[in-house]
């Protein structure tokens, strides 16, 4: 995954790297404007330098592939990484004043992720996370049609297309506003390039540490999965980026990567082997301020450093089996010989 750690190092060095403030109210570093390739034939790229949850990828994929909006599959499956914003849209619907990640707030959290596993009509009418990626991939609305985009293009691929509108978008601007998140990851084009099968996503918004690794994986197996129902092998998958971004803290915290950005980045470009981004690591956590309580695990920049200090290991492989993208279930996914270094704990910013 050399382009990936690049990819981070470039955001931490850059000279168009900056410090912002945003509306998580956690601040970030970043830049905009960044394109990886990742050829397939050469492995699959899952993250080595941390262990990736990879059930998580798989439901969260099948979900979108099914046109699911609903938090209840994910739930039921104990993927989590959607419960915050389910939750979210569940306190603001209710009128609840919870202050994030307090223990009254976790507490409340508890307890709406065990009503969605238990009581369906709960789960109907809270766990619905509003016109998200699902609701755009299989069932756009427009003029009073259906259109249901991910099908449209499986059946082109099979048919050998050579169009360059092979195109599944996620941003509906008529429904951004009901949304419980707006779509990060765009909108993807397909190419059939002879036998090879090639997407390309453009995200307009990119968590780093945190999301960019789910991304990464989970393009690729939908590359592998409409390359094999296509009788194509996978090919490229090409991630170009929008506003990419670290989370740095929030406050004070924040505050101290503004202040010492320039400072920062000198000690990066200077880096020559990869265990001084220890030494780096070590520095911020000695002078930083401490993360506010309840707030702790938004500054992503020191476990992004303690990833850089880590040595890559081999791709794993992957396999899919040759079914309809949306009767796949998660025993038709297969990865094998994956031998991470061991998971680093971040939270996401809301």
């Amino acid at each position: 995954m050399r382009q990936y750690h690049e990819h981070l190092i470039k955001i931490l060095t850059s000279e168009y790297s900056h410090y912002k403030e945003n509306r998580t109210a956690v601040d970030t570093i970043g830049t905009f404007g960044h394109q990886c390739e990742y050829d397939l034939q050469k492995g699959f790229p899952l993250l080595t330098t941390k262990k990736v949850y990879t059930r998580a990828i798989i439901h969260e994929l099948i979900w979108l592939m099914r046109g699911d909006t609903n938090l209840k599959y994910l739930v039921d499956n104990d993927v989590r990484i959607w419960n915050e914003w389910g939750f979210e849209r569940y306190v603001k619907s209710q009128g609840l004043d919870l202050k994030e990640y307090s223990p009254e707030w976790n507490e409340e959290m508890n307890n709406y992720i065990q009503k969605i596993k238990s009581d369906p009509d709960f789960a109907k009418e809270h766990g619905d996370l509003g016109p998200v990626y699902g609701k755009q991939w299989r069932h756009w609305e427009a003029d009073g049609e259906k259109i249901d985009q991910l099908a449209d293009v499986a059946k082109k691929l099979k048919e050998k297309s050579s169009s360059r509108r092979l195109i599944v978008t996620a941003w509906n601007p008529a429904e951004v506003k009901d949304m419980a998140l707006p779509p990060c990851h765009t909108f993807y084009q397909l190419v059939i390039r002879g036998d090879y099968l090639d997407l390309q996503l453009y995200q307009r918004s990119a968590d780093m540490f945190l999301g960019v690794p789910f991304n990464i994986a989970s393009y690729s197996m939908l590359v592998h999965v409409l390359a094999k129902q296509a009788g194509l092998k996978p090919g490229r998958f090409i991630h170009t980026f929008g506003d990419n971004h670290i989370y740095c803290g929030a406050g004070e915290r924040g505050k101290f990567y503004e202040s010492n950005l320039d400072l920062l980045k000198m000690k990066i470009k200077s880096v020559k082997d990869r265990e001084e981004y220890l030494d780096i690591k070590e520095w911020i956590e000695k002078n930083a301020p401490p993360e506010s309580e309840g707030m702790e695990g938004q500054d992503h920049v020191t476990a992004v450093l303690e990833q850089l200090s880590r040595a890559p290991r081999s791709l794993p492989s992957f396999d899919v089996a040759n079914k309809d993208f949306d009767e796949l279930t998660i025993d038709d996914f297969k990865i094998e010989d994956y031998d991470p270094h061991p998971v680093i704990r971040r939270n996401v910013a809301l």
